[in-house]
Order: structure tokens, then C-alpha cells, then sequence
């Protein structure tokens, strides 16, 4: 009997924003895995544990998984890590691989949750609270209200004509292109900008207004433009 690969998403930082379902099905499962060659630098790893204390004990997946646009290095990387995924997969282990927020939206596990579906195994979605979702809550605002639009835009890629839609703009992990960003903001004076650096994690900075955004911030960073009410 095959085993069954779950996508567990652990949040965006706080141990406590873990939902139930996501500690009982890691404590289930006998197997984790994580996108990172050593367990205890894998921040999704760090903070199921201050959850699951146990997680210590069970068996942990390191995969080198590198951030990278190269397609073929990244086909090579994902090619390897899901070697080692099928390997406990075959043999009947059921396997949480752990990923940051939730892991429908820009996440790793997806590459390694098509990879299964392919070769004919079990798999399952865990839902996590996602990063964009606990920044608002950190700044004590919504997102949106009434008939407004939210954009979940990738900065990495460029912010490009997304920044132009109307409504709540998300863009995620924007910290390499602070200025980038800040200029082409420069030009929609009607918009209310904040960011959180590490949000619920060590190192947590809250950065309201446009003028208070520094030049560089961390990878684990996400910022809000939303448009200011008339």
C-alpha cells in the first residue's frame, strides 16, 4: 500500500497560529519533510516545533529545494527531492512536508505535490493562515471591504501593471526592490502603504507610510498598498 503526501501549511510565523488540523495530521504522519538541507535552519521546521515539541523525533526529509528562477536548475532540484519523497511514499509512510503560510498560494510543496499526483499517490492539502492575512491583523486593518478588489501580486517578478489595479494591493517578499517599488508608488499619491518585516517572528518590524518602508528589508517581508478613503 502506497503512502500519502500531505501539504501542511504551518502559517506565517506565530506557533500559534498553527491550526489543529495541521498539528494533529504532523503528529500523525511518519514521516516530515522540509525545503532546506538542514532541519533546524528550515524556519517552517522551527516553528512547528515550538507546537510539536515531538517533531524532534520523527524522521525529517531535508530537501534542497534553492530559490532560483533557472528552470533547469530547478527542474534538477525538484527532480531529486522528489526521488526522496517517493522513496518514503513507497513504502506505505504517510509524509507532511511543511510549508510557510498556506500551500495553495506560492509555495514550494506544489512542484512536489503535482510530481505525486503523477506517479499515482495519495495527497492532501492542509490549509495555513497566510502571511498577507496576519499582516493585516498585525496592522490592525482589513484588506478589503465592500465591492473592493484584492491583487496578490509576486514582487520578485516585478510589480509591472498589477500596481495599477484598482483596490488592495499584496505584494509579497518586496524586499530586494524597495526602491523600484517606492518610485513607481511615487506616482499614486491616493494610496496608504504599510509593511511588516518577519511577521509573528523574531525581528518583526512594523513599517507604516510610505516614507517609513527602509531601502532593504528582509527576505520574510510583505507590504500593503491600499487606496485611502475620499
Amino acid at each position: 500500500m502506497s503512502g500519502k503526501l500531505y501539504g501542511v501549511g504551518v502559517g506565517p510565523g506565530d506557533p500559534e497560529l498553527l491550526t489543529l488540523k495541521a498539528v494533529r495530521v504532523i503528529k500523525e504522519c511518519e514521516v516530515v519533510a522540509v525545503p532546506g538541507l538542514k532541519k533546524e535552519e528550515t524556519v517552517s521546521y522551527a516553528i512547528v516545533l515550538q507546537a510539536v515539541p515531538e517533531l524532534s523525533g520523527k524522521f525529517c526529509l531535508e530537501l534542497d529545494m534553492p530559490m532560483t528562477k533557472d528552470k533547469e536548475k530547478l527542474e534538477q532540484s525538484h527532480k531529486a527531492a522528489f526521488e526522496k519523497l517517493e522513496k518514503e511514499l513507497g513504502q506505505g509512510k504517510s509524509v507532511a512536508f511543511l510549508t510557510l503560510g498556506d500551500p495553495c498560494i506560492y509555495s514550494t510543496y506544489l512542484y512536489m505535490h503535482q510530481r505525486a499526483i503523477e506517479a499515482g499517490f495519495q495527497t492532501e492539502i492542509i490549509n495555513g493562515i497566510p502571511s498577507f492575512c496576519a499582516v493585516a491583523a498585525k496592522l490592525n486593518q482589513g484588506l478589503v471591504e465592500k465591492s473592493q478588489m484584492l491583487h496578490i501580486i509576486p514582487s520578485t517578478y516585478g510589480i509591472g501593471e498589477g500596481i495599477q489595479m484598482p483596490g488592495t494591493k499584496v505584494l509579497m517578499k518586496p524586499g530586494k526592490k524597495l526602491n523600484v517599488i517606492r518610485e513607481g508608488l511615487a506616482a499614486f499619491p491616493a494610496v496608504q502603504v504599510s509593511m511588516v518585516e518577519n511577521c509573528g517572528m523574531e525581528g518583526e518590524r512594523v513599517h507604516c507610510g510610505i516614507d517609513e518602508i527602509p531601502d532593504k528589508a528582509g527576505y520574510y517581508s510583505l507590504m500593503v498598498v491600499k487606496e485611502k478613503e475620499l
